[in-house]
């Protein structure tokens, strides 16, 4: 079973291998269309160059057999200097076109892989949260480091190698039948024993390095996984079990690598001794053909003669050297098309899907009407372009529902059920319910995170689909409960909500949120430099300066998941202040575990398996005694 799914994978690779070596040539013209033509004739001069010294060689010889048959060895000094001549400037030529194509590589190769990894990141951003729901981060960084990498062996070395023995080998072939057809037979038999070597101990060794690509993929997934867990780890003393855990995935690494470096060891031995027992056959038939005077078949209707039979000596090692030379990239081309078909891939990945066409514009109030303005306003409103170029200006005012939404996450298992929310401009929401039921995946809806199977989510009226992806989500703030920090100063995290925001903006933000007593007693105050997502901080620091982030932001519609679940209930109180003054005249959604955080919400939803069993206020809801009434007096524990 195992022999029969790796065959159908190594069939795959075959598949694959030309429109993947299509694409990577494409683009690399692409990236430099005068540049690397230009390159290309450079390696074709110099290969050219590579192969004909046996032609010299062969002029010379016949030269000195000339002038030994005739005695007169004046008669072909000034000859044999010429020839010699001839060849010194174009090995001048060819040792210049080297120097300046390996030069023009080193950039070619560097500036492709610049624009690889661009194209890569640029096309990440446009990707779904799906999609890095189900790829490890450490297998995503894979692309950027190791498959890259074999990139780079590919372009820098691969092709200009293969081109340039490629060319050569063509150009010793036409010289061997120009000399001779007899001794061309005998070196075009041994290239076929030679190819086939390649073909089979290449094919199985190429295999084995794609398998160890994929796994190093997986090593790195599971060494990061584990790096971000550490303390995970620590606590619950599962060191042995994930070390127990690394040693499989790095056995299975050991078992594909050394395998294919098995193959890829012996392939050059092998080619090498073929070679040589090529040369050696090719002496022996030549000496044969001389003593028996045979005669010669050739292009050039010379006879056969010592001064052919020693240049083809060395045409044969020069060819011979050539398809091991090939053969030695072998593996190098099989990994750097696997890694340019995953950099493909990823390239390629479904970006999501925006085909909205309303936009989010500032306006101002004119003599009662909306008119957009390029000033950045406290107004805000929806632009929506009908069909006969009439435009309509609606106020953002915040007024979201959810009709009769339906939601999976992957197609089969209902995650929400018949789900209707009306949340007017300025209400707050408050969702509650145990861990699964569906509170935070109605707030992933609102933003759009996921596509809903069935139903309508209306904002302001408009279908959220029709709106445009990144204004939906420029007037919508999120609080999440996992706090992400980016490596900078604290001033540039709370930036991060607003880009243009000034200093003083942040500062107001920062207070607002209440976390402005804590930044000024750090070393720099706001220009503290954070890294590794805040690490120097606490939990609740870092859970403060995302609600500060979302204050500079200043969206109509807030979305708080868990936004105070990491602080203590002392910093709690001292942030209530700042969170209503947020909250005040904005449409609010809340996820919370404390119910004390939701009991002034305007309506309370009780979520239960992805259904909305009870709605109300606090009040109604504890004169009702159902699920809420136990929640809160604790007859029913949450979880």
């Amino acid at each position: 079973m195992e022999n029969k799914k790796m065959e159908n994978k190594k069939k795959g690779i075959d598949k694959d291998f030309f429109p993947t070596l299509k694409r990577i040539l494409k683009t690399l013209f692409s990236f430099y269309p005068v540049f690397l033509p230009l390159t290309l004739i450079l390696i074709l001069v110099n290969a050219v160059v590579s192969a004909i010294p046996s032609l010299f060689q062969q002029k010379i010889i016949s030269l000195v057999e000339q002038a030994y048959k005739s005695g007169e060895w004046k008669s072909v000094s000034e000859p044999i200097f010429n020839q010699i001549t001839i060849l010194a400037i174009l090995y001048g030529i060819s040792l210049l076109a080297a120097f300046i194509y390996n030069w023009n590589l080193a950039t070619i190769t560097q500036g492709s892989l610049k624009k690889y990894r661009q194209k890569m990141f640029d096309g990440m951003q446009d990707l779904p949260i799906s999609f890095f729901d189900r790829n490890k981060t450490g297998d995503i960084m894979s692309h950027y480091t190791n498959d890259i990498d074999s990139m780079r062996q590919f372009i820098s070395i691969c092709i200009p190698q293969a081109l340039s023995s490629f060319i050569t080998m063509v150009t010793v072939v036409f010289l061997m039948l120009y000399y001779s057809l007899w001794l061309s037979l005998l070196v075009i038999l041994g290239s076929i024993l030679m190819i086939r070597v390649v073909k089979d101990i290449g094919g199985k060794s190429g295999h084995f390095f794609v398998r160890q690509q994929e796994e190093l993929a997986k090593s790195e997934g599971f060494i990061q996984e584990m790096m971000n867990g550490q303390k995970v780890v620590k606590v619950f003393n599962h060191e042995s079990e994930a070390i127990a855990d690394f040693d499989r995935y790095n056995e299975e690494l050991f078992s594909v690598s050394n395998s294919a470096n098995r193959y890829s060891s012996v392939i050059m031995p092998i080619l090498g001794n073929i070679g040589n027992i090529l040369y050696v056959l090719v002496a022996i038939l030549g000496g044969v053909l001389l003593t028996y005077k045979v005669p010669n078949l050739s292009i050039s209707g010379l006879a056969l003669s010592i001064s052919i039979v020693i240049p083809f000596l060395n045409m044969t090692r020069q060819f011979a050297g050539m398809v091991g030379q090939i053969s030695s990239e072998v593996n190098a081309v099989v990994m750097g098309i696997a890694g340019a078909k995953r950099v493909f891939a990823l390239m390629d990945e479904m970006k999501e899907e925006d085909s909205g066409h309303i936009r989010l514009v500032s306006v101002k109030d004119q003599d009662g009407e909306l008119v957009e303005t390029a000033d950045r306003t406290e107004m805000w409103a929806w632009k929506d372009v009908k069909e006969d170029g009439t435009i309509v200006l609606k106020r953002l005012l915040g007024d979201v529902e959810l009709r009769d939404v339906d939601f999976s996450y992957d197609g089969k298992r209902m995650i929400l059920k018949g789900i209707n929310v009306f949340a007017h401009p300025g209400e707050k929401v408050a969702f509650v319910g145990a861990t699964g039921a569906g509170k935070t995946t109605i707030t992933n809806l609102l933003n759009r995170f996921y596509s809903i199977q069935k139903g309508e989510i209306i904002y302001d009226g408009f279908d959220v689909y029709d709106i445009c992806l990144g204004d939906l989500r420029r007037s919508l703030g999120i609080i999440l409960q996992d706090t992400v920090l980016f490596t900078g100063t604290v001033m540039e995290n709370i930036r991060y909500g607003k880009l243009d925001a000034s200093d003083e903006e942040c500062i107001a933000a920062a207070r607002l949120a209440g976390a402005d007593d804590f930044i000024t007693r750090l070393p720099n105050g706001y220009d503290t430099e954070l890294s590794g997502n805040g690490g120097n901080l606490s939990q609740g620091q870092r859970q403060l300066l995302s609600i500060a982030r979302a204050a500079v932001a200043d969206p109509p519609v807030l979305i708080m998941d868990e936004a105070t679940s990491s602080i203590d209930t002392r910093t709690e109180a001292i942030v209530q202040k700042g969170m209503d003054a947020l909250m005040a005249g904005r449409t609010v959604f809340v996820i919370a575990h404390r119910l004390s955080t939701v009991q002034n919400s305007d309506v309370i939803m009780v979520l239960e398996q992805g259904e909305i069993i009870e709605r109300g206020s606090h009040e109604k809801l504890i004169s009702e005694k159902g699920k809420y009434y136990q929640l809160y007096t604790g007859a029913f524990e949450l979880e």
